[in-house]
């Protein structure tokens, strides 16, 4: 894993101008971003249409094979972002247990539950972050110890209680701040602590809570790595603090840019808010001389229904902005064409989505071995299911 981390770690900072900038901002510079490092990188971008971007965001792989004929070294991203794929075969279907969990979340937490319970260490369960217990009723009615499910809020530590009464589960849950330094007790020696999709510093409390304790084995898929109280990403290993890489919160949000959910419908919102919003910019900046990008309160979907005029002045309303008479059409136009200089840009911050996800992951992977754990990664589940599907799983040495 250190040898891993350090290539793909070398590789990022040998890069960092293929992934390091905010879309969002520098599509007014159109793709000149790398006219002069990259000419044919430049050139590339220039000529995709539409069409070819909407294709290439849906199909990593063939992005970066095309990248490669571009830029030869990214061609190592595949080889650098493998993990191998937990062999499973799904849970058979329990209707009860089943009851009141969405599709694809259920897909997840049948997937994860087989992982773990083929890889079970202890004499009970500790569901970190548990919301109502759906991935511990799985693990409790299939391995038929007990379960602790430790949740935030009290509304679901009683709804989940009360569906593992009528289950006849052995489940118990308590309710707690992961945050607070009383979060520690719920952890001992002889547990398997699990937790699906734990965001931010959720899933770090887990790693040190668990290392302190002792706890037997952790099994955990990391997510929304944005959420966290440092301005900056905290490197939990050794060799991940000495890495000259300083993520920031909005560069620690390009891994999760990836998406299965939606469908049409949310595209067409996104595109329809995102060349508002880009709109607005050119507007403000062509007229009122604006020099920086403004930022705009979320809106609700529902608003963009009623066209690009009426969102500029909501926006103007929120800011306190006076807008000149224009022609509210050009710029809406301005808009969309902005949008799709975007969509190209992101297509070069897309082939590194995965990488710098593996880089956050070994980070944690390598700070659980320095505290006495075995630690192996795997993909738990398909990306069709969900692109969050790294999981990690720490067994502590019986030495340690």
């Amino acid at each position: 894993m250190q040898s891993k981390f350090q290539t793909i770690d070398t590789f990022l900072v040998t890069h960092q101008s293929l992934w390091r900038f905010e879309a969002f901002l520098q599509c007014f510079d159109g793709v000149s971003l790398w006219q002069q490092q990259y000419p044919r990188l430049h050139q590339w971008l220039e000529n995709l249409s539409i069409e070819e971007i909407e294709q290439l965001k849906n199909d990593t792989d063939e992005l970066i094979n095309q990248l490669s004929h571009l830029i030869p070294e990214l061609g190592l991203i595949p080889q650098l972002i493998s993990l191998p794929s937990t062999q499973y075969s799904l849970l058979e279907r329990n209707l009860a247990l089943e009851a009141g969990i969405p599709g694809r979340k259920l897909s997840q937490i049948k997937a994860l539950g087989q992982s773990v319970l083929k890889q079970h260490h202890g004499h009970e369960w500790l569901e970190w972050c548990s919301g109502k217990g759906y991935l511990g009723r799985i693990l409790a009615f299939n391995s038929k110890q007990p379960v602790v499910s430790f949740e935030y809020q009290q509304a679901l530590c009683e709804s989940g209680q009360s569906e593992a009464a009528h289950l006849d589960l052995p489940m118990t849950f308590v309710q707690g701040d992961a945050f607070e330094s009383e979060s520690a007790q719920v952890f001992h020696s002889d547990q398997h602590a699990v937790a699906l999709h734990a965001c931010g510093d959720l899933h770090v409390r887990l790693m040190h809570n668990a290392a302190a304790a002792k706890t037997k084995a952790l099994s955990f898929s990391p997510c929304c790595y944005h959420l966290t109280h440092h301005d900056t990403y905290q490197a939990q290993s050794s060799l991940g603090q000495n890495s000259e890489l300083r993520l920031t919160k909005q560069e620690l949000r390009i891994p999760l840019q990836e998406t299965v959910t939606g469908g049409e419908r949310v595209k067409r919102h996104r595109q329809q808010e995102m060349s508002f919003r880009l709109g607005l910019n050119a507007l403000l900046r062509e007229e009122l001389g604006f020099s920086e990008y403004m930022p705009v309160p979320s809106i609700k979907k529902s608003m963009l229904s009623e066209g690009f005029e009426a969102f500029c002045l909501w926006a103007a309303e929120q800011k306190g902005i006076l807008l000149p008479k224009v022609n509210f059409a050009h710029y809406e136009k301005v808009g969309t064409q902005y949008f799709w200089q975007m969509e190209r840009l992101s297509l070069v911050q897309q082939s590194f989505r995965r990488l710098l996800e593996i880089w956050l992951v070994l980070d944690k992977a390598m700070f659980l071995q320095e505290k006495g754990y075995h630690v192996e990664l795997s993909e738990f589940c398909n990306r069709k299911d969900t692109p969050r599907n790294i999981l990690i799983h720490a067994v502590r040495n019986e030495n340690s």
